[in-house]
């Protein structure tokens, strides 16, 4: 007999049925057990009579135990979902030890604590609402892809060994490469670019990105997966900016589309954009102290988010045109001789979750402006290549999917929107 899924039960009422999951919960009476069987879909309860084989193999069983199920499917008012299966037979196909580290069935309000839920978290996981975090994940990227497929992306998968940072800073993990030193990628950016040079005009990725950061915030970890574009031929930075938010909102339909209970909405374009120094005026204005002139702290992306809301009735914003301090090398300015360039980053509900640039495509400028950041050519003549034999003018940007999915679920951290999290601290399971 070929299983079928617990949410598919129903479909198949007078009809005997194979379900296989784990126990979710077991209720023994003297003559009767109800046991509970939960898999990816959903759950489902069987029962088991007193007198038969089954009813001692049920009594013995544990939690989280995985068993096969056989039984007829019948209408049960009193069931969940208006359906049981009266069960015929049951093969126990792992039994769990009967002490669990943690537990899966809680209570609102009683959840392990996260790092302890982290060290188990293939148990962590068995909770329902855990596994929604990923299908809403693998909808949200559906969307993204349905637009990067509509519109010429092509997806390149970028090396993980690579012989210059990706970005300058300190923030970078170097490991031992035979008789050198490689870094590990801060981003893909250098791999886009070259396809841009490659005459891809416009590319995709899905990869690892690592964070060298000392850092304990609700936002930060050392890995991540991110998602990358880049596309040729822009004007400007507000090509790319309009690129993405054709991802955002195929990406928010995807979600609706099977999960119509999560409390987004597709957001309207365009995007509201604010310049840096714009965003300043706003926050002093709102009375917002401001430790750095050329950046947003957490509190002022907080407040500038609301500001937006209330003003506009939109949940995103660019921040554009930012200054040099705050720009890479690599950055295109907002026009010759300035100090601010064409670089915004993209806030949702008070967070970033986007950087984005145009770059800058010509060799003599990129020269220029890595000596201006006190970077060695040397070091660079591989990237700076790319450049020297024809590039179009282009732009992209470096997501954190795992920061949209944060704000989409109203999580309270970014790692419960990671499957295997990564800090400072962590590296198992």
């Amino acid at each position: 007999m070929k299983r079928i899924y617990t949410k598919d039960v129903g479909e198949h009422v007078g009809k005997e049925v194979l379900v296989e999951g784990f126990v979710y919960a077991l209720r023994v009476q003297s003559k009767i057990i109800f046991l509970i069987l939960r898999d990816i879909t959903g759950v489902i309860q069987t029962v088991i009579e007193q007198g038969s084989e089954n009813f001692e193999i049920a009594k013995e069983l544990s939690l989280e135990s995985v068993v096969a199920i056989r039984g007829m499917a019948k209408s049960a008012a009193q069931a969940p979902g208006g359906v049981e299966i009266s069960v015929t037979s049951i093969d126990v196909l792992s039994k769990a030890d009967p002490e669990l580290p943690i537990p899966v069935v809680t209570k609102t309000g009683e959840e392990t604590e996260a790092p302890i839920r982290y060290d188990y978290r293939w148990l962590d996981l068995r909770k329902p609402e855990k596994a929604k975090i990923f299908k809403v994940w693998t909808e949200f990227e559906k969307g993204w892809r349905k637009y990067w497929d509509e519109n010429n992306f092509i997806q390149l998968y970028p090396p993980n060994f690579l012989e210059t940072q990706s970005e300058s800073g300190a923030e970078v993990f170097t490991v031992n490469y035979f008789d050198r030193k490689a870094y590990l990628p801060q981003s893909p950016q250098f791999y886009k670019q070259m396809a841009m040079a490659s005459g891809f005009e416009r590319v995709f990725m899905t990869s690892p990105v690592f964070r060298a950061e000392q850092s304990f915030t609700t936002r930060h970890m050392t890995e991540f997966t991110g998602w990358d574009f880049e596309m040729s031929f822009v004007e400007s930075h507000h090509d790319v900016m309009d690129a993405e938010e054709g991802m955002i909102v195929e990406g928010f339909k995807a979600v609706l589309k099977k999960f119509p209970d999560i409390n987004i909405t597709v957001p309207t374009r365009p995007f509201p954009r604010i310049t840096m120094v714009d965003a300043k005026m706003i926050l002093a204005k709102m009375g917002v102290h401001s430790a750095e002139p050329y950046d947003l702290s957490p509190e002022e992306e907080r407040a500038i988010s609301e500001h937006v809301k209330a003003e506009m009735g939109h949940e995103f914003v660019f921040i554009t045109d930012y200054h040099k301090s705050k720009s890479f090398f690599y950055h295109m300015r907002v026009e010759e001789g300035s100090d601010f360039f064409r670089r915004a980053d993209l806030l949702y509900r008070g967070l970033e979750v986007t950087t984005l640039a145009q770059r800058e495509h010509r060799a003599d400028i990129l020269e220029k402006q890595a000596l201006e950041y006190h970077m060695s050519l040397d070091s660079l003549k591989n990237f700076i290549n790319f450049f020297r034999w024809g590039c179009p003018p282009h732009g992209g940007a470096g997501i954190g999917p795992g920061r949209f999915i944060m704000k989409i679920l109203d999580l309270p951290n970014v790692r419960e929107a990671t499957y295997l999290p990564r800090d400072v601290k962590r590296l198992n399971p």
